[in-house]
């Protein structure tokens, strides 16, 4: 096995299991190696304590002076389990509250950070209720669920003044930095397209089953909280809810946030022009699924033009790879993924530009994190590597490239008024109607 495709299964591994094996030495925590003074402490809450939540968690268990205080939890199952796993790292069970509303949380006026590890469609709300009860937000991607989620969310971290960091782990790995880095020398020379693509073999929706009651130790209701409300089936929770519409946006939202990020970045890129989008259930339709498991988007810049491919079920993707950005320039091709980077010569240049594979070394995870706290600590927001402002850009862009393909039309984004040409399409998609009692905050 090559050592990029070994990398690559054991990030998998340790990112889709919420593995607590680190993959990473402790140079990242050098900074905090000295004595962490009482002011220093914080205190942490995580909220959806099942996969990146929990991932999250102790990622951040790993900074010195960082203390887990609350978990909170509508699964009463995975909370019991969570307990477990606290005694097996060493961690007083008995001293940490549990809860399975939110909102014992935000009250609580012993946390300083709060991580949103839930769900999609609870993002935006619990973001912002955070930062307005004076907490700093550590939340997961994408940032909202929505366009008008992520405005909301801008302008509540704007309005609280707090530290919001997204999940988007990759702008904290090195070779990520790296290779964008090398791509704004110019060595490449002028790149007109670029391709961003996601085939995830292992993926796959759970069978079509009736709807049951909710197991027991589940406040499904809770859970629903802002979407519609629907009876109880086992094929839409916990990690299948990514293939409704309800609660997520399939791949392009799942996947596209991470890779569509570095798109942008090593394009400088704001936002696209046009959109159109074509795809559908073509890999499962015998299964449960509303997303499409197969969707090609072109999005149109000043310049260049943007490819997203993405497909379920599927591995051979471009280059040899599952999940990439490539930037295709006239004297050479930056291929990049989670396990590293390389420069592919064009073969009709003269200038001879190519770079053997520069292997990935970090943990994206644990580094954001001391990123993170880092900024906090030391009060410049500016450090952050992925506020909230750089989240929902690309979200945006993500919810951009899924409203063409609801919609079925070639759309046009009007930057200076926010929203598309079309106030059909505005009408339609731009905000999620929020039900249940709970709406969106106006900050």
């Amino acid at each position: 096995m090559s050592s990029r495709k070994k990398f690559l299964r054991q990030s998998a591994a340790i990112l889709a299991g919420g593995s607590l094996v680190s993959a990473m030495d402790n140079k990242a925590f050098a900074i905090f190696k000295n004595k962490i003074a009482a002011s220093d402490q914080m205190n942490v809450a995580l909220i959806g304590t099942k996969g990146m939540g929990w991932s999250n968690l102790t990622a951040a268990l790993k900074v010195p002076g960082i203390n887990l205080v609350q978990l909170c939890d509508i699964d009463k199952n995975v909370m019991d389990q969570r307990l477990l796993d606290l005694k097996g790292m060493n961690v007083d069970a008995s001293k940490i509250k549990t809860t399975g509303d939110y909102r014992n949380v935000i009250d609580n006026k012993d946390i300083d950070i709060v991580i949103v590890g839930t769900p999609d469609h609870w993002h935006a709300l619990q973001m912002i209720h955070a930062c307005e009860a004076g907490k700093h937000v550590y939340v997961e991607k994408p940032v909202g669920n929505s366009i008008g989620e992520c405005k909301a969310m801008v302008a509540a971290q704007k309005r609280y003044n707090r530290f919001v960091q997204a999940g988007q782990w990759q702008r904290s790995q090195q070779h990520f930095r790296d290779a964008v880095d090398y791509v704004h020398s110019g060595k490449l020379g002028m790149i007109r397209t670029v391709k961003v693509w996601c085939y995830q073999g292992w993926m796959r929706p759970q069978p079509v089953v009736p709807d049951t009651a909710p197991p027991a130790g589940v406040d499904y209701k809770t859970w629903l909280g802002p979407a519609p409300t629907r009876p109880f089936n086992a094929s839409r929770f916990h990690f299948n809810f990514r293939w409704f519409w309800d609660y997520a946006g399939g791949l392009m939202t799942d996947w596209g946030v991470h890779l569509l990020d570095y798109a942008l970045l090593g394009m400088k890129a704001d936002t696209p022009k046009t959109i159109a989008a074509l795809g559908g259930r073509f890999a499962y339709p015998e299964l449960y699924e509303e997303t499409p498991d197969t969707l090609t988007t072109l999005y149109e810049f000043d310049g260049f033009n943007l490819v997203w491919d993405s497909a379920m079920g599927i591995d051979n993707g471009s280059y040899g790879r599952n999940h990439g950005i490539a930037f295709i320039g006239n004297n050479a091709t930056l291929v990049l993924d989670r396990g590293g980077w390389e420069v592919i010569e064009e073969k009709q240049s003269k200038s001879k530009v190519s770079v053997p594979l520069q292997l990935s070394s970090d943990n994206g995870v644990e580094k954001h994190w001391v990123n993170f706290v880092e900024a906090i600590r030391t009060n410049k927001k500016e450090s952050l590597h992925c506020d909230i402002e750089a989240a929902a850009h690309v979200a945006n862009v993500a919810q951009m490239g899924n409203i063409a393909f609801r919609s079925g039309q070639k759309l046009v984004w009007d930057k200076t008024a926010g929203k598309f040409a079309d106030e059909k399409i505005n009408k339609q998609y731009l905000v999620k109607e929020y039900h249940n009692g709970y709406t969106l905050p106006k900050v």
